[in-house]
């Protein structure tokens, strides 16, 4: 191997990118809007939902459960009259509509058990069926104190010392803006290479590196590295500029050690990209694979969900995929700061499996470049 020749085939391939305008646009996508996208819109979180009160009654309880509704679950509460609720509820300007009626103070102190009306936009369905137990327990909550002419607090037998550590304020965008950073750099990195290679294949400049003085293994080294800075680079910035400055989410851990595992993970999957290049025989062919192969490895490493809570078969199953062992490293250092006597297993792990995917790959692409040439 000629380490000349894999750093010049490695510039073309960074120069056939920079021609690419569709793909530097999904790069720039992915590791800026989409990071904050996600990292603000959790499905299971309500944050701001739009709600507007018919206040009939106008008493002191009306006004103190108008009050209650407040950021960053609701916005603030829309007063109008009945009139214009269907037509706020039918135009989508509101997800919750609350409509309090007259003497409703009066026949809640006579015991009277008076109802009140909650519309809601069933349309908007992750709100509607998280903001709808909210609204319930605000409505109750403030009832059930008016009455009681103080506000209760409920004794236990127990005192509970809470200490909330790594995120102290729960906040759930802390989550999700590290981990669809991870999720990308191994998207990515699957997509630039595979794509890189079919690309190559379908515009017949295959055909001229086979009658170069270059062996398969430097060219698929030059797309391993070329490829993995690339998605490297996109992630470091995105971690500084995005995720630590845009969002505000602290970093606890070493940032250039997240970085060193980042890309012992970036040459496994590079590698995987290769792998399904060889596999699909055009673009269309090799986003089914991907699909077929990136979801599994996504779901199941830990990123959506905790792994302790899948079967067991399914645990050991997923600790032949290099993402598992990347989300574990990239939340022991990113959310608790470990350091390298922490995460050296799973540094060993991408390493060890890196290689094996690598070797894989090589043999897979000897062949396809056999019967190509």
């Amino acid at each position: 191997m000629r380490a000349a020749n894999v750093w010049y085939l490695g510039l073309k391939e960074l120069v056939s990118l920079i021609r690419d305008p569709m793909m530097l646009v999904l790069i720039a996508w992915a590791f800026t809007f989409s990071v904050h996208t996600t990292a603000k819109a959790l499905p299971e979180t309500l944050n701001k939902a739009p709600i507007s009160i018919v206040n009939e009654d106008r008493s002191p309880l009306s006004w103190r459960i108008v009050d209650a509704f407040q950021p960053p679950y609701f916005k603030r509460p829309e007063l109008i009259d009945q009139a214009e609720m269907d037509r706020r509820m039918d135009a989508g300007l509101d997800t919750f509509a609350l409509d309090i009626p007259p003497e409703f103070q009066r026949d809640v102190l006579a015991g009277r058990q008076p109802a009140i009306q909650l519309n809601v936009d069933a349309t908007r369905m992750t709100q509607a069926f998280t903001g709808s137990g909210y609204v319930q327990n605000i409505v109750s909550g403030q009832v059930n104190d008016f009455v009681r002419r103080y506000r209760a607090q409920d004794l236990l037998p127990v005192d509970l010392a809470l200490r909330v550590r790594f995120n102290p304020e729960l906040n759930k965008s802390w989550f999700g803006a590290i981990m669809q950073v991870v999720n990308h750099v191994t998207l990515l990195s699957i997509v630039l290479t595979g794509a890189a290679l079919i690309r190559e294949r379908e515009h017949g400049t295959v055909e001229h590196l086979l009658v170069m003085p270059v062996t398969p293994f430097e060219i698929m080294a030059s797309k391993v590295w070329s490829m993995g800075l690339v998605v490297l680079a996109a992630s470091a910035v995105s971690m500084v500029l995005v995720v630590r400055g845009w969002l505000g989410v602290p970093i606890q851990g070493s940032l250039a050690l997240f970085m060193a595992g980042a890309a012992l993970h970036l040459f496994a999957t590079t590698s995987m990209g290769i792998f399904l290049a060889t596999i699909a025989r055009s673009m269309p062919q090799f986003a089914l694979l991907l699909m077929l192969v990136l979801m599994p490895l996504q779901m199941l490493s830990g990123g959506s969900t905790p792994r302790e809570s899948m079967p067991v078969l399914v645990q050991d199953l997923m600790l032949a995929a290099p993402n598992t062992h990347f989300i574990m490293l990239a939340q022991a250092i990113l959310y608790r700061g470990a350091g390298l006597a922490v995460v050296w297993p799973q540094f060993l792990a991408l390493a060890l499996i890196g290689g094996v995917l690598f070797a894989l790959t090589l043999a897979r692409f000897r062949r396809t470049i056999a019967t190509m040439a």
